[in-house]
């Protein structure tokens, strides 16, 4: 069983900050990791891999050190690489970029199955399993937790509701993004990590014209969407102690939440409160 698994070079979130001035991220001397929800695809498709045989291999688009992400994914288990690198992907939104991906997937040739993370932790937007599913015209299950079964062409899986859970099915090739709570990445062996760094890895590096896009499709250029700024939001906390007896206190509260949350939200607080 042949998989493709995207993943994403991400900053490590907790030691984000931005420049007060300019409203963007300060990436010097951060530390870059693997997508949490990325490395939980890979596991997944290894899982495959050594249940049914086939092989894996990881698609990521970035900077030119979006490689070490990819050689991590080797020393995990995958077999091979590609890597989409150039200053015509730069700036480019969720559209772009998914599009820029599925062109790479056709590229790639045939596969049985890809895999990709719930969401990247930089963006927080889930939106770019669903829409290489789209562009490649896919059958698709998100927030996937279970592979219960690949028998005859067809995949069945275990989808994580708000309020529980569906099982679904469908015929391969698809595309299925997956949570945390499907498995526990393992770790690289040193061995395929060093393998990762030898010249003759097996990495592809791909730029526009090697999937044969145009510089208006992809990047900032392509994209429907642009980040006009970029903040961190103030908060600001103030409680404020009610005295007086019961009623005097919910009258007061109510006239409270008002003011500050709308009418709407009040009417329906108020219904529940026996004054």
């Amino acid at each position: 069983m042949d998989c493709i698994v995207l993943i994403k070079q991400v900053p490590d979130t907790t030691e984000v900050q931005l420049d007060p001035k300019t409203g963007n991220l300060i990436r010097q001397g951060l530390k870059s990791i693997m997508n949490p929800d990325d490395a939980h695809a890979l596991e997944a498709a290894l899982n495959l891999k050594d249940r049914f045989g086939g092989k894996v291999t990881v698609l990521s688009m970035g900077p030119s050190q979006a490689i070490d992400v990819i050689s991590e994914a080797i020393g995990m288990g995958a077999d091979a690489g590609v890597l989409l690198t150039d200053r015509a992907f730069a700036g480019a939104d969720t559209w772009a970029t998914s599009f820029t991906l599925a062109e790479a997937i056709r590229k790639m040739g045939r596969y049985d199955l890809i895999l990709c993370g719930r969401q990247a932790i930089d963006g927080d937007t889930a939106q770019i399993g669903p829409q290489v599913a789209d562009w490649l015209d896919l059958p698709q299950a998100t927030y996937v937790f279970e592979i219960e079964a690949v028998q005859s062409r067809l995949l069945t899986v275990k989808r994580r509701l708000e309020d529980g859970s569906e099982r679904l099915q469908c015929r391969l090739p698809a595309l299925i993004t997956v949570i945390g709570e499907m498995n526990t990445p393992r770790f690289p062996r040193v061995d395929r990590l060093l393998g990762a760094c030898r010249e003759r890895a097996p990495v592809r590096v791909w730029n526009a014209a090697d999937i044969g896009v145009k510089t208006r499709q992809v990047g900032l250029e392509g994209s429907l969407t642009h980040v006009i700024r970029t903040f961190a939001p103030k908060f600001k906390r103030e409680g404020k102690i009610l005295e007086g007896g019961k009623a005097q206190v919910v009258r007061e509260l109510i006239r409270k939440l008002k003011e500050s949350e709308g009418a709407t939200a009040c009417k329906a607080f108020a219904a529940t409160c026996r004054l």
